[in-house]
């Protein structure tokens, strides 16, 4: 019997999501199928209930309904609790695991397919809403020397806050206090992107050999410009992350983990 899945947003016709998980379970020889569900703005606990009783296993979940998701769970994971949001849902009779599968994708993008290793690399995270805290827990546990920047001071000091614990290589600042600091990996974690913003970061931010990675795929936004003309070495969007990150879902409701190259690859020639 195949068993159900389904990605949740609004919008969502744009999503890649149908089509990922679709070679991910030809080329592991799971009997799944998968969709695309528009879900009315007010509507997403609706949408998941009637989802549960027909018999879906899982979903994943976009814009804007995140947040909902994370309230909607009644068990989380640890990087779910951290991020206070959730982007995959596995069901389990009455129960609703809740899990954020962001931040795991964007370090294996980065790791295996960029092949830029992060322990003891000097990180600058821009952003602190909920794609910054969606990825801050994995790239602390990946060992980065961390320092998420915002233009309110406040909340990237509450984020990085949030993640010491022991650890003394986590910082918040504003981006007037970036002047004379260099990176070796500078992550775009806002949405300038979407309003083709530029972002205040000085020209010398990036270091010697540094990657530049928008989170955002499908366009050159202003921070990847800005990035190529000051010196980063490599440029990238986030396309592998959202391969990744499908890869973790699949892998926690399947208990396979496909592999993401042929997949992207395909992605990418397209």
């Amino acid at each position: 019997m195949t068993d159900q899945y389904a990605v949740i947003g609004n919008p969502i016709a744009h999503s890649k999501s149908p089509e990922i998980h679709r070679m991910f379970a030809e080329q592991t020889g799971q009997d799944i199928s998968y969709e695309a569900i528009l879900a009315p703005l007010d509507g997403f606990a609706a949408t998941v209930e009637r989802l549960r009783k027909e018999g879906y296993k899982g979903c994943n979940i976009t814009v804007p309904f995140k947040f909902e998701a994370f309230q909607l769970a009644t068990e989380l994971t640890e990087r779910a609790q951290v991020a206070q949001a959730v982007n995959t849902l596995k069901f389990d009779g009455d129960i609703i695991q809740g899990d954020n599968t962001d931040g795991t994708g964007l370090v294996r993008d980065i790791q295996f397919n960029l092949g830029i290793t992060l322990n003891n690399k000097r990180v600058l995270l821009i952003g602190a809403g909920g794609a910054a805290y969606g990825v801050a827990l994995p790239l602390r546990d990946a060992g980065a020397i961390l320092k998420i920047v915002n233009r309110t001071s406040d909340k990237a000091q509450a984020l990085a806050s949030g993640l010491k614990s022991n650890n003394t290589n986590i910082s918040g600042c504003s981006f007037d206090e970036l002047a004379d600091h260099q990176f070796d990996v500078v992550i775009n974690a806002t949405s300038a992107g979407l309003t083709y913003s530029t972002l205040p970061i000085p020209p010398s931010i990036f270091a010697p050999g540094a990657l530049a990675y928008e989170m955002m795929y499908g366009r050159e936004t202003p921070f990847m410009k800005f990035a190529r003309e000051h010196g980063a070495a490599i440029v990238s969007d986030g396309l592998g992350m959202l391969v990744e990150q499908a890869a973790e879902s699949f892998c926690w409701w399947r208990g396979v983990r496909p592999d993401t190259a042929p997949v992207l690859a395909k992605l990418r020639s397209a």
